[in-house]
């Protein structure tokens, strides 16, 4: 896992819309928040999706961006997002290139550790969580950056600036 201070790798992934998106595409309307899950519709991460998925419009008042990455691809992305309302973007990592310069590749290169990470616009990695199996600590993590940012004033239009 890549620890606070250091640059979070760009990337070119396909999205749950069959697009390329880019780690700079992602920062473009503030800070990101970057989750690396193992499988579209597993209990874990079907949980995992909808809490950040019942926080969103928190997570947006405060000018930070959501964006998932599994090994997937965009037809599995898709239904998942349509199934479950998700707001926010799923990219595709089926060769696990982000997995792998994240430092997120599961043990003997299986799976994908659930990582999320809260990445600047400067793509300074400001924290990190990795927690396989105790998927609210990823939810408290979260809601941690949004209380963080409102305790510091900032919403979503200060970011516009």
């Amino acid at each position: 896992m890549l620890k606070a201070g250091e640059k979070a790798p760009e990337f070119v992934l396909e999205n749950d819309k069959d697009e390329e998106t880019s780690l700079t595409d992602l920062l473009k309307n503030g800070p990101l928040i970057l989750y690396f899950y193992p499988a579209d519709f597993t209990p874990g991460c079907t949980a995992e999706a909808c809490s950040i998925r019942d926080i969103h419009s928190d997570i947006q008042s405060v000018g930070l961006q959501v964006a998932g990455v599994s090994p997937q691809d965009a037809e599995s992305h898709a239904r998942f997002r349509d199934k479950h309302d998700l707001p926010f973007t799923l990219l595709c990592d089926p060769d696990k290139v982000a997995a792998k310069m994240y430092d997120v590749d599961g043990p003997f290169g299986v799976g994908v550790r659930r990582t999320t990470y809260l990445i600047g616009q400067d793509r300074t990695i400001h924290d990190a969580i990795q927690a396989d199996l105790r998927i609210g600590r990823h939810e408290d993590f979260i809601k941690k950056a949004i209380m963080l940012r409102r305790t510091a004033g900032i919403h979503a239009e200060d970011d516009a600036d």
